[in-house]
C-alpha cells in the first residue's frame, strides 16, 4: 500500500498502519513535533510560568520574620513549636501574659506577649534549633528554670535546654544545652526529692526511663539510675497518698494504639524497685481521649489533675486535663474537667493557632498561678503535606496543558504510538508470540488507542470555534492558572502564616482603631473580619460617629478629631490608625509594627506625603516620590503611641488647629504631623511600604475624600493654616530607602499592588 496524509487530520497512514502522530523517530523536522505539540507545550508553560512569577513576586513572601532567619529555625516536619507563659488565681483560669499588661520599655514591647521563648532563644545564643516543646518549670525563690526540648538544626535531635527568668516569666535568657545524649531526649520532668533536684526526661529511643541528678544546677547532670527499661514516652512522677506513681505510655507494646496508650507503676521510692498497675494498660484507645501526659500533673483543692494530649485532628492537637477520683494498686478512675482556656480564632497567624500539646502549671510563693505552654501554628507533618500538594496541583496543570492542547488541536496523540507493545520496533519471533497470547499486552495496546482517540473526540463534542467552546477552553485554562497559583503557595509560599516580627526577641500587641459611619457599615463586618486575624491585633476599637450606638465608643458629636482622642480603655502603648475602608495584608501590618517598635516616638505608616515650598500645596505621593523624599504620614494607615499622640492633640497648643479640622470636617491627619514636628527637632515620621492596599471606598463611592480637587484645595488651606500656627515642614524631608536594616520594610524593588488605589 502506498502512504497518504490527512492534512489538518488527525492521522497519517504509513504501509498499511494508522497513527495519530507515528514517534517512532523524533526527527526535528517532523511536522507533528514541530509545528504543533512541542510548540504548544513550550509555549503553554512559558505563559503558566509566567503567571506563578507574577503570583510569587505579588502575593507570596517566603522571608522568615527578622531575627528568626538565624542558623535555627528551620522548616521541621515535627513543627515550629514555642513556649508561651499564662498567669492566673487558679490552674483553671489562666490568662497569657499579654492579658495581664506586663511592660519592658528596653525591647518597646508594651504590652510583652507570648511567644516568649521560641527557636530563635536558643539560635541567637549559638544553639540552633528548630523548635522548642515540652516545658517544665522549676522554682527557685523568685527565679524561674524552664527545661523544654530543644531540637537541634544540626544534629535533627532533641537535646534538653534550659532558659532562667527574673522577672516572673517576662522575659527569659538562654543559659544553653542541659542535657545531651547520643538518643533523642525530649519531655525533662523535672522534680525534688530529699533536696536534691533530679530529672526524668524521655529516653525512649534507648529503651529506658532514666532519672538524672543535678550537679551544678541547671547546666550539669549525671545519670542517677535506670529505673525501668522500657519504650515509654512523656513519663511523669507523682507523690500521692504515700506512694510514687508514674504515668507513662508505651507504643512499641503489640496492639498499642500511638497516643492512645497509658500504663501507671508504683513504687515507694522515685528509684524504685517499680511495679506495674494491676489493670496496665489503663488506657489503649483513641489517641483523641487525651491518655498521653501532656504535662505536669498537680493538685488543686486537695484534688489531683493530670494533663493529656488529643491528638484527635492531629498530633498534640490541645491539651486537656482530668480530674482522678481514685487512683490504688488495683483501681484508677479519672473524669475530664474544663481548662479553661480559650482557642485562638487567628489560625496559622497565632503562635499557638494550629495546636498546644503540653501545659505545666504551679503554684508561687505569693499564692498565684504560673503556666508554661507549647503550641504551634502549623499541624503536624505540615511541609510535607504542603510539597504534596503543591507538586500534586503541577500535576494537574499538566493534565490540563494537554487537554487544552487536544481542545486546540496542537496534541493529536497522548501517548506516542512507538511507546505503546505494538509498535516498539522490531522484535523476535518469540516476543511476538508471548505478545499475541499475553493478556496485559492487549490491555496496554486498547488503552494507549482509546487515549490517542480522545482528542479527536473532545474536539468533536466541544466545537472549540463555537461561542460555547471558546468560553469552555476559556475555562480550563482559566483553571490552569488558578492551580499554577496554589502550587506555588504550597511549594514556595512557607506555611501561609503571617506571623508577628519580634524586636529583641519580644512580641508585643496593638489596639486598631478605625472610623465609621452609618453608609460604611456594610464594609465594616469585612474589615473586622480580617484584621482580627492578625497576630498581634489585641482589640479593634471603632470610633462610631453617629447615632446606633455600637462600642466601643460612641461620640455624641460628629468630628474627625474624636479618632484621637484620649480613651482610659485602650491599655495597649501602639495604636493603629487604619480607616475602615483599607485593606491591606497581616504581613504588612506586622511589619509597620515592628519599625514602629524600633521608632515609638514617631508616627510609622504606609502613605508618604511631602509639604515644601514657598506655596504650599497638597499633592499624592505621586508628588513625593517625584520629588525622592516626604515629610509627613497620613493617619489614614499608621501607627502612634497612644499617650503620646492623643495627649499632643489634645493639648491646649492643639486646640486652635482642632477648630480647623471641625470647621472644615478634614484634616486631622495633618494637624497630628504638625503637632509631632513643632514637638521635636528630630525625625518625627517613617514609612512603610505595603506589599498590596484595596481601597474600598472606590467600590461603594462612600468617601470624604470622593471629590479630589476640592478635597486637595481643602487640605491645602489647611497647611496653609498649620504653617502659621505651628510653623512649616520644609526643611524636614526623608528619603524612602534611608532607614539602616531596612530589608523587607522599604525598598523600591519591593513588591506594590494597589487596587482602586489613591488615598488622597
Amino acid at each position: 500500500m502506498g502512504s497518504s496524509a490527512v492534512v489538518g487530520g488527525t492521522s497519517i497512514t504509513t504501509g498499511g498502519t494508522t497513527s495519530c502522530c507515528h514517534m517512532a523517530r523524533w526527527r526535528w523536522d517532523h511536522h507533528c513535533f514541530l509545528s504543533s505539540t512541542f510548540v504548544f507545550f513550550i509555549a503553554s508553560f512559558v505563559v503558566y510560568g509566567f503567571i506563578a512569577g507574577v503570583y510569587a513576586w505579588l502575593f507570596v513572601n517566603p522571608h522568615a520574620p527578622l531575627e528568626l532567619a538565624s542558623l535555627g529555625c528551620r522548616p521541621d516536619s515535627e513543627g515550629s513549636w514555642a513556649i508561651g507563659v499564662f498567669y492566673g488565681d487558679s490552674p483553671f483560669s489562666l490568662r497569657p501574659i499579654e492579658a495581664m499588661n506586663v511592660w519592658r520599655n528596653e525591647s518597646a514591647a508594651w504590652p510583652v506577649a507570648n511567644p516568649v521563648v521560641t527557636c530563635a532563644s536558643a539560635s541567637d545564643a549559638v544553639f540552633p534549633s528548630n523548635f522548642v516543646a515540652d516545658p517544665f518549670l522549676y522554682v527557685q525563690g523568685d527565679t524561674l528554670f524552664l527545661f523544654y526540648e530543644t531540637k537541634n538544626s544540626i544534629t535533627m535531635q532533641g537535646d534538653i535546654g534550659v532558659s532562667k527568668s527574673d522577672d516572673k516569666g517576662a522575659t527569659w535568657q538562654h543559659l544553653g544545652v542541659a542535657l545531651d545524649e547520643e538518643w533523642h531526649l525530649s519531655y525533662p520532668y523535672v522534680f525534688e526529692y530529699l533536696g536534691k533536684i533530679y530529672m526524668m526526661p524521655e529516653c525512649s529511643g534507648k529503651g529506658e526511663l532514666r532519672i538524672y541528678r543535678a550537679l551544678n544546677f541547671p547546666l550539669q547532670w549525671t545519670l542517677e539510675k535506670i529505673i525501668i527499661k522500657k519504650h515509654l514516652v512523656d513519663s511523669v512522677i507523682i507523690n500521692h497518698d504515700g506512694k510514687y506513681w508514674i504515668f507513662g505510655s508505651d507504643h512499641t507494646g503489640f496492639g498499642a494504639k500511638k497516643n492512645g496508650q497509658m500504663e501507671i507503676w508504683y513504687s515507694s521510692s522515685p528509684f524504685g524497685p517499680w511495679k506495674p498497675h494491676k489493670k496496665n494498660p489503663i488506657f489503649n484507645t483513641d489517641k483523641s481521649s487525651g491518655a498521653r501526659n501532656g504535662g505536669r500533673p498537680f493538685v488543686y483543692n486537695g484534688n489531683l489533675y493530670r494533663m493529656g494530649q488529643d491528638s484527635g485532628e492531629t498530633y498534640g492537637r490541645r491539651v486537656r486535663a482530668f480530674k482522678v477520683e481514685v487512683l490504688t494498686q488495683d483501681e484508677f478512675k479519672e473524669v475530664e474537667v474544663s481548662l479553661g482556656i480559650d482557642e485562638s480564632n487567628k489560625g496559622r497567624n497565632a503562635w499557638n493557632g494550629a495546636r498546644y500539646h503540653h501545659l505545666d502549671v504551679q503554684q508561687l510563693s505569693y499564692g498565684k498561678w504560673i503556666g508554661v505552654m507549647d503550641g504551634d501554628r502549623v499541624p503536624s507533618g505540615d511541609p510535607a503535606h504542603r510539597f504534596i500538594l503543591g507538586c500534586a496541583s503541577v500535576v494537574v496543570v499538566v493534565a490540563v496543558v494537554i487537554l487544552l492542547g487536544s481542545l486546540v488541536g496542537a496534541v493529536k496523540c497522548i501517548i506516542p504510538l512507538n511507546w505503546c507493545p505494538h509498535n516498539s520496533g522490531k522484535r523476535s519471533d518469540v516476543f511476538l508470540t508471548w505478545e499475541r497470547s499475553n493478556l496485559m499486552s492487549s490491555k496496554l495496546r486498547q488503552l494507549c488507542s482509546r487515549l490517542n482517540r480522545a482528542p479527536l473526540f473532545l474536539r468533536g463534542m466541544i466545537k472549540p470555534n463555537s461561542i460555547i467552546g471558546r468560553l469552555v477552553i476559556s475555562f480550563i485554562f482559566a483553571v490552569g492558572a488558578v492551580l499554577v497559583c496554589i502550587a506555588v503557595k504550597y511549594i514556595y509560599g512557607g506555611n501561609g502564616a503571617e506571623e508577628a516580627y519580634p524586636l529583641k526577641g519580644h512580641y508585643s500587641q496593638f489596639t486598631l482603631l478605625t472610623m465609621t459611619y452609618e453608609a460604611r457599615l456594610w464594609n465594616l463586618k469585612m474589615y473586622v473580619k480580617h484584621y482580627s486575624r492578625c497576630s498581634s491585633v489585641e482589640e479593634i476599637v471603632v470610633v462610631w460617629n453617629k447615632g446606633l450606638p455600637v462600642r466601643i465608643r460612641v461620640e455624641e458629636k460628629n468630628s474627625l478629631n474624636n479618632r484621637f482622642k484620649i480613651d482610659p480603655l485602650i491599655k495597649n502603648r501602639a495604636v493603629l490608625e487604619l480607616d475602615d475602608d483599607i485593606m491591606m495584608s497581616c504581613d504588612d501590618i506586622e511589619r509597620g509594627f515592628r519599625v514602629w517598635r524600633e521608632h515609638p516616638d514617631r508616627i510609622v505608616g504606609f502613605y508618604p506625603r511631602l509639604v515644601e515650598g514657598s506655596v504650599l500645596k497638597y499633592d499624592g505621593e505621586k508628588y513625593a516620590r517625584k520629588l525622592k523624599g516626604y515629610n509627613m504620614i497620613l493617619t489614614g494607615a499608621a501607627f502612634i503611641d497612644a499617650q503620646l499622640a492623643f495627649e499632643r492633640y489634645w493639648s491646649k497648643e492643639a486646640k486652635a488647629g482642632r477648630k480647623v479640622v471641625d470647621k472644615y470636617f478634614n484634616c486631622e491627619d495633618l494637624l497630628l504631623n504638625y503637632l509631632y514636628a513643632n514637638a521635636s527637632s528630630s525625625r518625627t515620621v517613617e514609612y512603610v511600604r505595603p506589599t498590596w492596599v484595596i481601597d474600598t471606598s472606590k467600590f461603594s463611592g462612600v468617601a470624604i475624600s470622593r471629590n479630589t480637587q476640592l478635597h486637595y484645595r481643602i487640605r491645602s488651606k489647611c497647611l496653609l493654616k498649620f504653617s502659621e500656627m505651628y510653623g512649616g515642614l520644609g526643611k524636614q524631608k526623608w528619603e524612602f530607602n534611608g532607614r539602616e536594616n531596612r530589608r523587607d520594610f522599604d525598598q523600591e524593588s519591593n513588591r506594590l499592588f494597589t487596587i482602586a488605589t489613591g488615598r488622597l
